[in-house]
């Protein structure tokens, strides 16, 4: 387990992290919404109550990679995290198929990779530990254009995390075993926001790249 004991565990993200979670911050049983943030803290006390571990919430809804850097200093910089987790990027792509016109809410690859990497150039000296998660779209085929796409700002997440030893979770790779047996619309009507079911898969990959024993 990466975490150490009394460590300040912070996620940042989306409507795929916020979930519902309280404002201003997200904090406790009842203010970490609904999705894998809540899973992960609720596995985290139950089999690591050692380590009281304190788990917030700051993703907003519709958030692209512009909106983190706005919010940077009040949401990370300011709560002083010792891990902090980043999981952005599908609305930064999702924009660009669901809202063609609207140009100024596209966020394109070449911005994308440079704003993340200078945030995470600005957290990475005050953190112990930080997680880099790909964005995803809960579809199979490689071939469709938004999947193919939100892949290639995956590969930016990889690039910027080894540059800055960030651990690195592939939220589309955690996915795919699920495909063997379900249609994705039974984990996502939208291929974004996921039930419960998809929230746990999110939640297990994240845990996994932190060194979580299922067996303790």
């Amino acid at each position: 387990m990466k975490l150490a004991q009394n460590d300040k565990l912070v996620f940042i993200g989306d409507s795929v992290t916020d979930c519902g979670r309280t404002r201003p911050v997200g904090e406790g049983s009842m203010g970490l919404g609904n999705g894998y943030v809540y899973n992960v803290d609720a596995l985290l006390q139950s089999v690591y109550p050692e380590l009281n571990t304190r788990v917030i919430n700051v993703g907003i809804g519709g958030n692209n990679v512009r909106d983190l850097k706005n919010r940077w200093q009040e949401d990370v910089l300011d709560l002083q995290p010792d891990w902090l987790s980043v999981m952005i990027g599908i609305n930064d792509v999702w924009r660009q198929f669901d809202s063609p016109q609207r140009r100024e809410l596209h966020v394109f690859l070449d911005e994308y990779e440079a704003t993340l990497r200078e945030l995470v150039a600005s957290v990475r000296p005050q953190v112990k530990g930080l997680v880099l998660m790909t964005p995803y779209y809960l579809e199979p085929s490689v071939e469709d254009p938004m999947r193919s796409t939100m892949d290639l700002y995956g590969a930016a997440v990889k690039r910027v995390a080894e540059e800055y030893d960030a651990v690195f979770v592939d939220t589309q790779a955690a996915y795919e075993p699920i495909w063997k047996q379900l249609y994705p619309g039974a984990i996502a009507w939208d291929r974004v926001h996921p039930n419960h079911t998809g929230h746990m898969v999110l939640a297990r990959a994240f845990l996994n790249s932190i060194g979580f024993d299922w067996n303790k």
